[in-house]
């Protein structure tokens, strides 16, 4: 009985998890403008992690030719 609850309830809230947002309103205008375009965060990430990425090899490079030199 308890695993039949268990699977009862899985199946519940697995739509509820899923389920799609209402649409927006008809009379909405389109999201253009900036505050509706969340891609800020991530090029700033991006731009971030793709800088120290390459200070890390520039002075793993540096190191290398103190060594061999």
């Amino acid at each position: 009985m308890k695993s039949f609850i268990i699977i009862l309830f899985s199946f519940i809230f697995n739509s509820v998890i899923f389920a799609a947002p209402p649409p927006p309103p008809a009379s909405a205008p389109g999201c253009w403008p900036p505050p509706c375009i969340p891609i800020d965060g991530g090029i700033v990430f991006l731009i971030v992690a793709g800088s120290l990425y390459g200070a890390k090899k520039i002075i793993d490079y540096r190191k290398q030719q103190q060594t061999t030199s």
